[in-house]
């Protein structure tokens, strides 16, 4: 299997294209500057994992926005801060900010120039356009949370995704889903029959960052440590 035997990449954008541990990081120092406990890093972004998946579940047709304020509250309860409610707001609406990798750009437009390019991404629509003017292309087409309803890993989320790509007319065998999450896209990726390419952006680091653990044995069918990695397999395979 190669990587040009596929026609489009689709792509999660928050821990493959956005750096959201960053982004999170940085979001979250207010709270965390102010938690009655001592917390390292691994631990705030653990945490934030945890209540992230279990407020998607429960509220699955929540706007990320709203989502993020709910589990903004939910961490200064467990670590006993009093906030205003403007201060959950305002860590819901910072989305934007979260700063892209600094390979991301380049390795779109080169990609841009192979594939068509599809998002489906765990936002709001005008969170990913607040992301968008980070990442330097036009895609094919934006699947969101808030069009389908749910959150991955949730099976519908992939199942929008193969038909949205159809429309464009392409099946499933021509999709290789490219993400950095095993636990929100890998696994239900491959459950849904689609190709997957792992961008193991934590490949230095232990633990699973701001993403639950996933279930069972995850697999999938390449591994890169960067979308720069991805990009020079590419052209080794082009050239070869």
């Amino acid at each position: 299997m190669r990587l040009g035997d596929f026609k489009v990449l689709t792509f999660d954008c928050y821990g493959t294209l956005i750096d959201w541990e960053k982004g999170l990081t940085s979001a979250l120092e207010p709270l965390v500057h102010r938690a009655r406990v001592k917390l390292t890093p691994d631990a705030v972004m653990a945490e934030f994992a945890r209540h992230e998946a279990a407020q998607q579940s429960a509220t699955p047709a929540a706007r990320y926005p709203d989502l993020l304020a709910e589990v903004h509250r939910r961490l200064a309860r467990q670590w006993e801060v009093t906030l205003p409610d403007a201060q959950h707001a305002a860590f819901g609406r910072s989305v934007p900010q979260w700063p892209a990798f600094a390979d991301t750009a380049a390795a779109l437009g080169y990609l841009k120039g192979h594939y068509k390019l599809v998002i489906l991404s765990n936002v709001d629509r005008e969170s990913f356009a607040g992301s968008n003017a980070h990442l330097g292309v036009t895609f094919d087409a934006v699947c969101t949370a808030e069009d389908i309803g749910s959150y991955k890993p949730d099976p519908r989320n992939f199942r929008y995704l193969i038909d949205t790509v159809a429309k464009l007319g392409f099946p499933p065998g021509q999709i290789l889903h490219t993400a950095q999450s095993l636990f929100h896209d890998h696994v239900p990726a491959q459950a849904a029959g689609l190709r997957s390419a792992w961008i193991d952006r934590r490949q230095a680091r232990e633990g699973w960052g701001a993403t639950p653990a996933p279930q069972g044995a995850p697999t999938y069918d390449f591994r890169f440590v960067s979308l720069a990695a991805m990009v020079s397999a590419h052209q080794a395979d082009s050239s070869g």
